[in-house]
């Protein structure tokens, strides 16, 4: 016998994890994949789950999405954990913007307030991971994700001078865009 059918015969059955760690959006649980075919190969039933996802996440509103993570018990059933959304849609949605910047350095999407900031420090204060850490280090954090996806943190916004930044950021956006588009057109050049 050769050294990987050796291996292979002493590694026995293969053992998954027991905590399965994915984004399900809310009230949208389906038995379809990508869920459906991972819990079904360690034996959960995927309807019940999806009923009891979609009525543990009924008071959100339906779409946005949740970092869940699935224990699975031996009993073959399983244990929820449903953590507040993640920072980006958060940030998205205060900027009213539907993508972060395509270069983030170079261009900027979106400006959101420290109020928002905050707000949003608040909120995702009450996660588990994140209820030792000061409200200070949660808003840096959430300042350095902005940072990373192209949108601004000013003091106050005035609205109209927002709408002229969106309109020139739309075309700023659509310029790159095009020079991306052109780019991949012309091929590799390296």
């Amino acid at each position: 016998m050769s050294r990987v059918g050796k291996a292979v015969k002493d590694t026995g059955k293969v053992v998954h994890g027991n905590v399965i760690k994915t984004y399900i959006k809310a009230g949208r649980a389906a038995p379809g994949p990508p869920l459906g075919p991972v819990l079904g190969q360690r034996g959960i039933p995927i309807g019940q789950f999806c009923k009891d996802f979609n009525q543990k996440t009924n008071h959100i509103k339906e779409g946005i999405p949740l970092p869940t993570n699935i224990i699975i018990n031996p009993d073959r059933t399983c244990t929820l954990e449903i953590k507040s959304p993640p920072v980006s849609y958060f940030v998205k949605s205060a900027a009213g913007v539907a993508k972060g910047a395509h270069k983030p350095g170079n261009h900027c999407v979106g400006q959101i307030t420290l109020k928002h900031v905050y707000e949003i420090a608040k909120v995702k204060r009450e996660d588990p991971n994140l209820q030792i850490q000061s409200m200070e280090r949660i808003c840096k954090g959430i300042i350095g994700s902005c940072l990373s996806m192209g949108i601004q943190v000013v003091r106050e916004l005035n609205p109209d001078v927002y709408k002229e930044f969106l309109e020139k950021s739309a075309e700023e956006a659509n310029e790159i865009r095009e020079e991306v588009i052109a780019e991949k057109a012309g091929g590799y050049r390296g």
